[in-house]
């Protein structure tokens, strides 16, 4: 399948989402992959791993980059060659990229019941505001999921804690946005986090306030 669905959240982001329906053969055909990326691939003992790899490719390709353009850190934070900044996420059938001038963290995730069972591992002030007897209550926690992967990938800091160090303020599912902090080191930084959902399926971004 083309690209499913493009968003922009600001004048200088853009957020792309790409469904994965084709098979391993039809993605990478047309792919053009250094080295390492064709080791990395070649390696994965997934397919849906190998499929999710080769989406993002197609998506850089449809920003206009290709997988040269691309590298990553001694923390596996992802970036571009030109400067700007990346993110990327995948999850099943879907895959997400956002790039930007600024600072930008994305995540992915498919909605299912046993998150709620790792609930403790990643909820600590959200608690206050969760009520386990909605109806949204899975939902809710996979956007608070989704936020805080995505404010650690924009991160990048070893010894972060998702329960401890990032917080989420109360949201309505309908507001499709709501306000992080990451409090790390005695440093409080303020982010706005946008989220969407699609076919059973949270993908959420943060940037900078």
């Amino acid at each position: 399948m083309p690209l499913y669905k493009t968003v922009t959240p600001n004048s200088q982001t853009t957020v792309k989402i790409w469904k994965i329906t084709e098979s391993f053969n039809d993605l990478i055909n047309d792919l053009q992959l250094n080295p390492e990326s064709s080791k990395r691939v070649s390696g994965m003992k997934s397919e849906i791993h190998q499929q999710g790899f080769l989406s993002v490719r197609h998506l850089l390709a449809e920003f206009g980059y290709s997988d040269a353009d691309l590298f990553y850190d001694s923390n596996g934070k992802p970036h571009l060659r030109d400067g700007k900044y990346i993110s990327i996420s995948h999850s099943f059938t879907f895959s997400a990229v956002a790039i930007s001038d600024d600072l930008i963290g994305i995540d992915v995730e498919k909605q299912r019941t046993k998150i709620g069972i790792i609930a403790h591992k990643f909820i600590g002030y959200e608690y206050d505001y969760l009520n386990k007897e909605c109806t949204d209550y899975i939902k809710k926690l996979t956007v608070i999921w989704c936020v805080k992967e995505s404010l650690y990938k924009l991160f990048a800091t070893p010894g972060m804690l998702f329960r401890d160090h990032f917080l989420i303020i109360p949201f309505m599912l309908e507001d499709l946005t709501t306000i992080a902090w990451i409090d790390y080191n005695n440093l409080k930084h303020r982010f706005t986090s946008d989220f969407i959902e699609f076919e059973g399926f949270t993908c959420a971004y943060a940037l900078p306030s």
